[in-house]
Parts: C-alpha cells; structure tokens; sequence
C-alpha cells in the first residue's frame, strides 16, 4: 500500500513537471508568433517617450492590405499615417524610420499629379479623447514576401502615425507634421 502511494506520488510530479515544461514551451511559441495571428501581422506602435500606444493589425486582401489601427494619445482630429521605409522606431521623432516607403520614386500624395508614393494611405481619425478605432485600405503594397511593394522588403518597414492630417498634395510628406506614433514591421 506504501508503494502504491510513493509511485502515485512520484508519478504526479513527474506530470507536473512535464506539464510546466509544456506550459513554457506554449509561452515561447506563443511569444515568437504574437505578432502574426490568423494570417494578420500585428504592428506594436509606441509613442515619442517608447511606451506602447496601440496596435495596428494589417491583414492581406485581394485588393491590398487592410489597416486597422486602434490607438491612443493622439490629439482630436485627422492624422496623416504613412509606411516608412525602415523598420526601425527609435523615439522621440522616429527619424530612423527613414522617408516614406517609395520604391517606384513618386511624388507624395494622391492628389499629386506625379503621385502618391507607394507608402501614401489615407487619413485616420481621433476621436475627441485621442482614441482612433478605425480602417484603412493601401492598395499599393502587400504582405507576400517577395513581391513587388511588399512590406516585409529589405528587412522590413515601419507606420508612422503623424501629429497633423496629410494634405495629400504637399511633398514629401503632405504637410502632417510631427511623426507621433510608429511601429516596425518586420519577421
């Protein structure tokens, strides 16, 4: 009977110590693939100080990539959102993310005759409180690695959310202003 209970014992710590081992490998899986879920990339986004303002999650369509971007601290109104071509976010003015992506060599903004740049996407909007919940569609880049205009090129891009609302005209960068928020994309 006391060998039984010893080997039940026994056995018991051995599952529990399996179990933890099985819980930290999940963890780590879970980690290294937190940022691509459901065929969605999740871009991070930090502010000027490097401390975590949202996220942007862009998913793969037909007609582009999607943007939905939920974040806050920004001031009430519309912003400019560009890729940028570096996926690098060094605050406090994100400087390191480099120009607008732009690999065909356009002129900014798509009011622009000789425009837009490949990076260019339309205005996102703050509520009165700073907050932005919303999407927008980029026709002109893609997620396949490989491809033509696609964000994951040369070690990756970044989103660069401006202080100010982008003219769609000026260039290179539509008059929007301080670079407030940014997150890199990259594998």
């Amino acid at each position: 009977m006391m060998l039984m209970v010893l080997v039940t014992i026994l056995a018991s710590c051995g599952n529990k110590k399996e179990d933890e081992h099985k819980d930290h490998e999940m963890e780590e899986s879970q980690a290294a693939s937190s940022k691509v879920k459901g065929g969605s990339y999740i871009v991070n986004l930090v502010d000027t100080k490097g401390k975590k303002a949202g996220e942007a999650t862009l998913t793969q369509t037909v007609e582009g990539v999607n943007v939905e971007v939920n974040a806050t601290g920004l001031k009430p109104g519309e912003h400019g959102i560009h890729f940028h071509e570096k996926a690098i976010c060094t605050p406090p003015d994100f400087k390191s993310a480099g120009a607008h992506f732009n690999p065909t060599g356009k002129k900014h903004g798509f009011l622009n005759p000789k425009g837009p740049h490949v990076g260019d996407i339309h205005n996102i909007t703050a509520d009165e409180s700073g907050v932005v919940h919303g999407e927008v569609l980029s026709t002109m880049v893609s997620l396949a690695e490989g491809k033509s205009n696609s964000l994951f090129s040369n070690g990756g891009t970044a989103l660069v959310i401006h202080a100010d609302a982008d003219d769609y005209k000026t260039d290179p960068a539509g008059n929007s202003g301080d670079r407030v928020l940014c997150g890199a994309i990259k594998k």
